[in-house]
């Protein structure tokens, strides 16, 4: 029997506990029933210092061996990562320790991926120069604001740049890892072990996140959120930026650089985002027509909406439908 991929999960101390126990409940599950089949998994977890390892959730883990112990070339290492909160607002964590090990250990990896704000880490250690990348969207934005080489995308669950993979929020991390296991083990190992943790088979990666008004920070300027809360209220109707500028009393290249600078978007990309987003609920929670959900989106027609679907889901409307329509229960 070959021997089982090896999968590092790096940690520290005061990590996520779920950012670390939920990608290796994914593979354990994985190697239970690949059996005597083939190759399982062997999960292993690293920090700076071998032994007990506080996390955020106050349950403390156990750590196999310390980062200079790890031997290198592990199939998979995957960085998990915290999420602080103060006066500032929300924070990824950055640890040196796990960053400076990155630097010497990740090229040795057959894969390597970032689990939550520990895309942060990556980013750090200049594995994702380039590259696109998602994180949690509460760090997005400061993912972007300090890492501007980097293709920043707050939408998806995760996304896969060739050997590197990042994720969003710490559930997601179980479909990056779900998506692995289809990888190595073929999509019906997959399917079972999605099954037997009675979780969603294989979320899409371009699957949103989040919405995105919330996922953007509120904005310290009040034209700006009283424009995006009217953008809500017209969005079936002809929008331009004639218009969004003149609601701002304006002109049309400072109204573009004040909202950009608010919102981490250009008004045309905010436009398509949340029209994406009010035609994917409409997908979700309604019976009605891809027609009808394209005009009162906003996008006006089925060519456009599959096309700006394609592009921020992944996916097409009607396949989104067949996976996340509510069907009612009573």
């Amino acid at each position: 029997m070959p021997a089982p991929h090896t999968v590092v999960i790096a940690a520290f101390p005061g990590v996520e506990l779920l950012e670390v126990t939920g990608p290796a409940e994914v593979f354990s599950v994985a190697s239970r029933l690949v059996g005597d089949t083939g190759a399982a998994y062997r999960v292993e977890i690293a920090a700076p210092r071998a032994g007990i390892l506080d996390t955020a959730a106050g349950v403390r883990l156990v750590a196999d061996r310390a980062l200079a112990e790890v031997p290198p070339g592990p199939d998979t290492l995957l960085v998990a990562g915290a999420i602080t909160a103060g006066a500032d607002g929300y924070a990824a964590a950055v640890d040196p320790e796990v960053v400076g090990w990155l630097g010497g250990a990740a090229p040795a990896a057959r894969r390597v991926g970032g689990v939550c704000a520990g895309v942060h880490l990556l980013a750090a250690a200049g594995l994702l120069g380039g590259l696109p990348a998602t994180t949690h969207w509460l760090t997005a934005a400061q993912l972007a604001d300090r890492h501007p080489e980097i293709a920043v995308d707050a939408d998806p669950i995760f996304i896969r740049a060739g050997r590197i993979w990042t994720c969003a929020g710490v559930t997601a991390a179980l479909d990056l890892a779900l998506a692995m296991v289809a990888e190595d083990h073929g999509p019906e190992v997959a399917l079972a072990t999605a099954r037997a943790m009675v979780m969603y088979v294989k979320r899409p990666g371009g699957q949103t996140q989040f919405s995105v008004p919330l996922s953007l920070q509120a904005s310290d300027d009040d034209r700006i959120d009283a424009l995006r809360r009217w953008i809500d209220a017209h969005l079936a109707e002809r929008i331009t930026v004639e218009q969004l500028a003149a609601h701002t009393n304006l002109s049309v290249r400072h109204f573009a650089r004040v909202f950009r600078q608010r919102t981490g978007r250009t008004p045309a990309d905010y436009l398509e985002a949340v029209r994406v987003e009010a035609a994917r609920r409409l997908l979700e929670e309604s019976a009605r027509t891809l027609p009808d959900i394209a005009a009162a989106s906003g996008l006006g027609s089925i060519e456009t909406l599959h096309r700006a679907f394609r592009r921020r889901v992944g996916t097409g409307p009607a396949e989104y439908r067949r996976r996340f329509h509510h069907r009612p229960t009573g």
